[in-house]
C-alpha cells in the first residue's frame, strides 16, 4: 500500500499508540489526538515522531489525510469524528486498519482467551523471534524482551493479540474476528466484558465466529483444560490441536513444578517427550501460555531445543507480576489481574513458589467487570492463596448500587472464613497501612487494570521512609 497520511482519533490507549507507531515505521505520515494526553504513551508517541494533538477539535482533521482511524473509545458528537462524517473522509476501526496494512500477506497467529492473552502474545513473538522467524508482533502490553508493545519483523508470521472487546462505534463485533487467522489460539473462555455482552452464550458466539474463519491447511489451537475451549472443536474446520496439563492433550505439560524465579515442565508431544522447559513466570497458567507458544513454533518449524532456549530468556511483560522493587525486605509488584480466576491463578503460582511468604492482595475492583455484582461470590473466594487482603471501594462506578461490586461484603465474607481482610477507603490509607504492618519477607501483591493512583511508588517510598527512621 502507498504511503498514506493517516489521522487516529484517540491516539493514547497503548493499542491505538501501538498502531500509530507500526504505521509511522511503514512510512505512512502518522498523527493523532486524544483527550488529555498522558504518559507513557505520550512520551512513547513523542519517541516514534508521531505529532499528537492534545484534546479533540474539528479543525484537526485536515483536507490533506487520507485515512482516519476511529478508536473504540470514541462515540457519536466527538468534535473529530463529526467532521470526519460529514466530509465523508475514509475511515476504519483499528483491527481494520492492522488486518488491511499488516495481515493480508502475513501467517496469522492470533493468541484469543479469556486469561492470558498477552505473555502469550509475548512469549510466542519471541520464541519466533529468538528462533530467528524474523516474526511481527502486536501486543496489549510491552514486552521487555522487544522494550516495546510491538515488532515489525521480514517474515511471515504475525503474531497479534486477539481481543474479543467491540471494534468501533460502528461496529460492536470482537477486533479478533478482523485478524484473518492461519493459527488461532483459545487459551479459555470465561464470562467477562460485561459492557459489550450480556451473557456466556454471546462470548461463545464470538469465539465459534473466531474459529470458524480459519482455513483448512490452518491450525486452531485449543487448551485441554477448559471445556469451554475444548467445545469449539465442533464448529472448526481446519486441524485441531490441543494443550494443556491434561491427558490426551496434544501438547500436555507434566512434573511442573513452581519454583522461586520460575517454573520447569516436561512436555509430551502426542505421548512422545520432547524435552524438559523452563520458563521465568510462576504458575501452571503460564504453563498452558508456554505450552501455546511450544506448539505455534512446532507448526512454524522450530526445533524444541530452540524454542526451549527462547522460553528461557524470555523477559515477562510489564504489569504481569512485573517486580516494582524490595525495599526493607518487603517486595512490591504490580499484576494486571482484575478477573476473579486471573487473581486466583496468579495468587496460587505466587504461593506455591513461596509457600513460607507472608502474602499480601491489594486488588482494585476498576474493570466493567470487576465491578459488577455478578461476580461478588467469585471474588470473595478468589483471594484463598493470600494472607492479608485490602479492598478499597469500586473506582468510580456510575452503576446502580443493585448491579454494583460491595468490597465491604467480599470483606465480610473473607472475614468469615478465617482471612485478615480489610476495607480501606482511599489509596493513601492503604500505603500507611501497609508501611506500618508489612514484615520482612512479604510479598505485596498490587492488582489493578488502572494507574491505581501510583500506588506501587507510594508503598515503596512509604517503606523506605519506615526503614530510614
Amino acid at each position: 500500500m502507498a504511503n498514506i497520511r493517516i489521522h487516529l482519533i484517540g491516539v493514547c490507549g497503548t493499542a491505538m499508540a501501538t498502531l500509530a507507531a507500526m504505521l509511522k515505521q511503514r512510512g505512512h505520515d502518522v498523527r493523532g489526538s486524544d483527550q488529555n494526553m498522558y504518559p507513557p504513551m505520550s512520551e512513547f508517541l513523542a519517541a516514534q515522531g508521531i505529532t499528537t494533538f492534545n484534546g479533540y477539535d474539528a479543525g484537526h482533521v485536515t483536507a490533506d489525510i487520507d485515512l482516519v482511524v476511529v478508536g473504540n473509545a470514541i462515540s457519536r458528537g466527538n468534535p473529530e469524528l463529526e467532521e470526519v462524517l460529514d466530509r465523508k473522509i475514509r475511515y476504519c476501526s483499528l483491527p481494520e486498519a492492522v488486518r488491511d496494512h499488516f495481515l493480508w500477506a502475513s501467517r496469522s497467529v492470533v493468541i484469543a482467551g479469556t486469561h492470558g492473552k498477552t505473555t502469550t502474545t509475548a512469549l510466542t513473538g519471541w520464541v519466533l523471534a529468538r528462533g530467528g522467524a524474523d516474526p511481527s508482533v502486536f501486543i496489549g502490553g510491552i514486552a521487555e524482551n522487544f522494550n516495546g508493545s510491538y515488532r515489525i519483523g521480514g517474515g511471515r508470521e504475525f503474531v497479534i493479540e486477539g481481543d474479543e472487546y467491540d471494534s468501533a462505534f460502528f461496529d460492536k463485533t470482537a477486533k479478533f474476528l478482523k485478524y484473518l487467522p492461519d493459527v488461532a489460539v483459545v487459551n479459555n473462555i470465561e464470562y467477562d466484558h460485561a459492557d459489550i455482552y450480556p451473557d456466556l452464550e454471546t462470548i461463545r458466539v464470538a469465539f465459534r465466529r473466531l474459529v470458524n474463519l480459519v482455513p483448512r491447511r490452518g491450525l486452531v489451537l485449543l487448551c485441554a483444560d477448559d471445556a469451554e475451549a475444548m467445545a469449539l472443536q465442533r464448529v472448526a474446520k481446519s486441524p485441531v490441536q490441543t494443550f494443556g496439563l491434561s491427558n490426551g492433550a496434544t501438547w500436555q505439560a507434566h512434573d511442573v513444578r513452581v519454583e522461586s524465579g520460575g517454573t520447569t515442565f516436561g512436555v509430551r508431544r502426542e505421548g512422545t517427550a520432547i524435552g524438559a522447559f523452563r520458563v521465568p513466570l510462576l504458575g501452571t497458567h503460564n504453563v498452558r501460555n508456554a505450552l501455546a507458544a511450544i506448539a505455534v513454533g512446532a507448526s512454524s518449524g522450530l526445533s524444541p531445543e530452540t524454542m526451549l532456549d527462547g522460553l528461557r530468556a524470555f523477559k515477562g511483560v510489564r504489569r504481569r507480576m512485573q517486580l516494582r522493587g524490595t525495599v526493607a525486605g518487603v517486595s512490591v509488584y504490580d499484576d494486571f489481574a482484575h478477573h476473579p480466576t486471573a487473581i486466583a491463578e496468579t495468587l496460587a503460582g505466587v504461593r506455591t513458589a513461596y509457600p513460607d511468604r507472608r502474602i499480601w492482595a491489594i486488588f482494585e475492583p476498576r474493570s466493567a467487570t470487576s465491578c459488577r455484582k455478578i461476580f461478588q461470590e467469585d471474588f470473595a473466594r478468589a483471594f484463598g492463596d493470600a494472607d492479608v487482603i485490602v479492598l478499597p471501594p469500586v473506582f468510580r462506578s456510575t452503576l446502580p448500587e443493585a448491579e454494583r461490586l460491595s468490597p465491604e461484603q467480599v470483606i465480610r465474607d473473607l472475614h468469615d472464613a478465617g482471612k485478615d481482610a480489610r476495607f480501606i477507603p482511599d489509596v493513601e490509607q492503604i500505603v500507611t497501612t501497609v508501611a506500618r504492618d508489612a514484615r520482612d519477607g512479604d510479598l505485596v501483591i498490587v492488582m489493578s487494570n488502572g494507574g491505581f493512583d501510583n500506588i506501587h511508588d507510594r508503598l515503596l517510598a512509604a517503606l523506605g521512609a519506615r526503614a530510614s527512621r
